[in-house]
């Protein structure tokens, strides 16, 4: 539901933390950056409305700071020479320093088609993180995505924290 995370990438990401510099979105709203206690994984063919109403839905009670790649790695930069030592990549450290992880599954594939999430869950399991998988609420689709847009409209960006392990 809503355009794939490719096409907000492409079309709304990457333009607009271009003209910043070329930071990740996280960092280009909190250049500080936060410490993430959830790793949400997901795998780009979902549709933004899907992705946000099962992620808005299923946060967990404890978690302030979350680490997702649309938004905490630097999507303009050459994202392959970042993962070439997989172990050691932002998605790696991330991970590790998040004490759970937040699956979102998809109407359109399996997230374990893409062999980067089996890889990420993978290292969730070997270091026994808490994983979870969101699930989206039965009516409210269309409250959350008016409440984003309305957030996003009053200038505050994404409504919710998504932030890099710096």
């Amino acid at each position: 539901i809503g355009p794939c995370i490719y096409t907000v990438a492409n079309q709304l990401i990457m333009p607009v933390t271009s003209r910043a510099g070329k930071p990740s979105w996280a960092l280009m709203l909190r250049p500080e950056g936060l410490l993430c206690d959830l790793f949400v994984t997901h795998c780009w063919i979902e549709g933004m409305y899907e992705f946000i109403d099962k992620v808005i839905h299923s946060w967990p009670t404890k978690a302030h700071h979350a680490y997702c790649c649309m938004l905490s790695n630097p999507q303009c930069l050459d994202i392959g020479g970042m993962i070439s030592s997989p172990r050691e990549s932002p998605f790696a450290r991330a991970l590790h320093a998040a004490p759970r992880m937040l699956v979102v599954p998809n109407q359109k594939c399996s997230i374990y088609s893409r062999v980067w999430c089996a890889y990420e869950a993978f290292l969730a399991y070997s270091e026994e993180k808490v994983i979870l998988t969101a699930s989206p609420p039965v009516p409210n689709l269309v409250r959350n995505v008016a409440f984003v847009a309305s957030a996003s409209a009053a200038g505050c960006g994404v409504a919710m924290a998504f932030t890099i392990v710096v």
